[in-house]
């Protein structure tokens, strides 16, 4: 096994530049490296009674409940001793101050809180997993319609599609809080010049811009977000697809997947079917059996997300769904006892 700081230093080049068949060893790479440098998830792994020196296949790692972002510090020391170093007034070592993230949630909940020490593993991992999907973001006029997520700080929603309107330099390229007519106007300007454009909108927004101002799109994509959080009646992905779909005129509506936690999104460009780039992996674990774990099926998704090499690679999310056999996988809903977030899609 590599030394830990070897590990860390080759990270942001290994994830990006690998073979699927590579996957399996930066995954266990990942777990040594945490279970050492991570104290919340080295003291989980113990409670389980899990010996390090067995965990020989990815299929023993085990997965951090997502809720202990709600709690606890889920960082590496090395990333807590950067931040610490970058919090120095005066100190030049670092480009940039690591970044704060927190969820949003109901009224009253605790917001999950993640620590990125490494700006610039985000930006790629975000960056390379749009492109993967939708082309450079330079192909595209990018507007955001995410008002509820504008409204508050540290949103990293907010910041993957700030960078990605900057990387699309168009002029009408940017965000629209709640001026609908503005965006309507936008948009009509856009589809007269045939400019290929993004969409990004939180589900309730965009359903407010479906109701107000419907317009055919002919070279417009939407992505959704998810995001109803009781904005309104909840809607099955469905419905809410085929209310944009009629409203706007377009053959397909997109989504995104990803969460306070994570740095890396599954995109779908249709029907609900989420791909994940190959850095992240999607499995499901038997919901009253959290360490039975398989690669396909239905049940609660299990994520390893190897950008999160600063707090955490393996996530035990609160959300269903099925895995596909070829690793795509579908979001059905939250599970019962979880509580109601912003990214999170509609139960069907």
């Amino acid at each position: 096994m590599q030394r830990l700081t070897e590990i860390r230093d080759q990270w942001n080049v290994k994830i990006f530049d690998q073979t699927p068949e590579r996957f399996n060893e930066l995954a266990l790479e990942a777990f040594w490296y945490q279970y050492h440098q991570n104290p919340v998830y080295h003291a989980f792994v113990d409670a389980l009674r899990i010996d390090p020196t067995k965990v020989n296949t990815p299929e023993k790692i085990p997965f951090l409940p997502i809720s202990f972002f709600k709690t606890a510090q889920v960082v590496s020391t090395r990333a807590l001793n950067k931040k610490k170093t970058a919090d120095r007034p005066g100190d030049a070592a670092l480009a940039a101050k690591p970044l704060h993230f927190e969820s949003s949630g109901t009224s009253g909940s605790i917001p999950s809180v993640h620590q990125v020490a490494d700006a610039s593993l985000y930006e790629s991992s975000f960056t390379k997993g749009f492109s993967r999907q939708f082309g450079a973001p330079a192909n595209w006029c990018i507007v955001a319609l995410l008002p509820s997520y504008l409204e508050r700080d540290n949103s990293s929603l907010v910041h993957m599609t700030h960078s990605l309107i900057g990387q699309s330099g168009h002029p009408l390229s940017g965000f629209y809080l709640s001026e609908l007519k503005k965006l309507r106007d936008t948009l009509e300007q856009l589809e007269q010049q045939q400019q290929p454009t993004l969409l990004l909108g939180v589900s309730f927004a965009l359903l407010a811009l479906a109701r107000e101002f419907p317009l055919p799109l002919s070279h417009t994509t939407l992505i959704e977000t998810g995001g109803m959080k009781g904005r309104g009646p909840e809607l099955t992905r469905e419905e809410l697809h085929q209310t944009l779909q009629q409203a706007f005129g377009v053959g397909a509506i997109c989504s995104e997947y990803g969460m306070t936690e994570l740095l890396s999104q599954g995109w779908s460009l249709a029907n609900g079917l989420f791909s994940a780039p190959p850095w992240m992996q999607v499995a499901v674990r038997e919901e009253h059996d959290p360490l039975s774990i398989h690669k396909e099926g239905a049940g609660a998704l299990n994520i390893i997300d190897l950008a999160n090499i600063d707090s955490c690679c393996f996530i035990a999310t609160e959300d269903s769904g099925l895995v596909h056999p070829d690793g795509t996988f579908e979001v059905i809903g939250r599970i019962d006892h979880a509580e109601l977030r912003g990214c999170s899609l509609m139960a069907l």
